[in-house]
């Protein structure tokens, strides 16, 4: 733009310096530095509306000849430019300057996957990847869930917690699976003479994680490794588990001859073949199954130097000491109700026998599936889902579960109070079905014979 005096010049400068100072835009001149304001009357500018709700403040006319309309025209232009520029924060601010939003600050989230949330959560024994789905709910507990080793919460749930009837249930809990370090889905490798947490470890970075996120228990599912691991938390914090779901758990740690086996296996055999016999049955790994192909493949998307340090201190576990109460002097064992969960083929099925004969009776069920193999839960997830509503229910929990067979939708299957642990023990105890036994012989039986039977519920299907 041109103008023919100083004046103008001047009144021009002054209605940009005004706008830096009520825009918060930068107004810079010639060589980059920022202009002054200066008033070059004593006398009251004349305001000039520009817009609703819009003031500037103008020199008399005595000091400034440029049209007002031109002037106008020109600071609008100025205006949808510096709407336009975007300026780059040179310094992040500190934590503490950022709110009450940020409290969680140990937590970094990272994505968000539909309404799943990732985060990292800092612990006494390193980070852990944590994903997330809902918010606590009332005095409900979270659903915690722990894979095995060779997967992660993906390869390890993902089939379970798709299945129509299970998103039907985790509708009224929220959601939280934990990866163990460095198992994750582009985990960046740990350095060289890293120590992996042992499997006390492991348990002991769980409750940093409930409380960071508020969780004042949980309803565990674990697989394997993880079963173990959430056993172990529930032997050291008995108060934060409120009940349990183990799959393929092995309460014992390893002998000298199982020990050297699996070094020499480690050997002789790529990691995934070394890990692969203790996640499928030797008749799945025979058949070489669609299912086995597949993990075979998705074994090597987990990073294999972490893989190989968490397979290392699977495999030093110690045992978990338990043991039913009465049977020994100060016995410890779960306090929670547990089911336990094997499928009939499993290579785990005789630990998990051994790990029933050592909980409380009447408060444990254990469900063996048959025709499975060593992952039920991504074998079968619909029977496996069905025997989780019903445990549920005996805790208490769930006002409903939509039944998909029936036309009329939802279904009332309890009542959302909390029930007594008394009702948990009575659906837990006073029958023992063998997977060949008939329901109408179990019928048959009198009541003395039921009496006999074991406290335990145990279930095939």
């Amino acid at each position: 733009m041109y103008c023919s005096t100083g004046a103008e010049l001047c009144c021009i400068s002054h209605v940009l310096s005004v706008y830096d100072q009520t825009g918060h835009s930068r107004s810079r001149g010639r060589h980059g530095g920022r202009r002054p304001l200066r008033h070059h009357n004593s006398r009251s500018p004349t305001p000039l509306q520009m817009g609703p709700g819009l003031f500037w403040n103008f020199p008399p006319k005595a000091s400034c000849t440029v049209p007002q309309s031109l002037l106008q025209n020109m600071l609008l232009s100025r205006m949808a430019a510096m709407k336009e520029q975007q300026f780059t924060e040179e310094k992040p601010l500190l934590p503490e300057q950022r709110g009450q939003d940020t409290e969680m600050e140990n937590c970094e989230t990272m994505t968000v996957v539909g309404d799943w949330q990732e985060h990292d959560v800092e612990t006494p024994y390193g980070m852990l990847h944590v994903v997330i789905r809902g918010a606590p709910k009332g005095n409900k507990p979270a659903i915690l869930t722990y894979h095995d080793v060779g997967l992660n919460h993906k390869l390890c749930f993902n089939s379970f917690f798709q299945n129509e009837d299970m998103q039907e249930i985790t509708k009224h809990f929220v959601v939280c699976h934990v990866d163990a370090p460095g198992q994750q889905i582009g985990a960046s490798q740990f350095p060289q003479g890293y120590q992996y947490p042992t499997m006390d470890q492991l348990a002991g970075m769980l409750p940093t994680v409930l409380q960071h996120f508020g969780f004042k228990s949980i309803v565990g599912i674990g697989v394997g490794a993880g079963a173990y691991v959430l056993a172990k938390l529930a032997l050291i914090f008995p108060d934060l588990v409120e009940g349990l779901v183990l799959l393929n758990i092995d309460p014992n740690g390893k002998g000298w001859i199982d020990w050297a086996a699996t070094k020499l296996s480690g050997l002789t055999s790529a990691l995934p073949e070394t890990v692969l016999p203790h996640l499928f049955s030797q008749e799945e790994l025979m058949n070489n199954t669609e299912l086995v192909q597949n993990y075979r493949q998705q074994i090597n998307t987990v990073n294999q130097f972490n893989l190989q340090l968490f397979w290392n201190m699977y495999n030093s576990r110690r045992d978990l000491e338990m043991n039913r109460i009465g049977t020994v002097l100060n016995a410890k064992t779960l306090k929670c109700p547990v089911m336990l969960v094997v499928g009939d083929n499993a290579p785990a099925e005789e630990c998990v026998v051994e790990c029933n004969s050592k909980l409380d009776p009447t408060k444990t069920t254990f469900l063996k599936m048959s025709d499975s193999g060593g992952l039920p839960q991504l074998t079968q997830p619909g029977k496996l889902t069905e025997a989780f509503k019903y445990f549920l229910q005996g805790m208490g929990y769930i006002a409903y579960v939509k039944d998909r067979r029936l036309s009329g939708g939802s279904v009332p299957t309890a009542s959302m109070t909390r029930l007594v642990r008394s009702r948990t023990a009575s659906l837990t105890s006073g029958s023992s079905l063998e997977g060949s036994r008939s329901r109408a012989c179990t019928q048959s039986d009198s009541s003395e014979g039921v009496a006999q039977l074991s406290h335990t519920m145990e279930v095939s299907c």
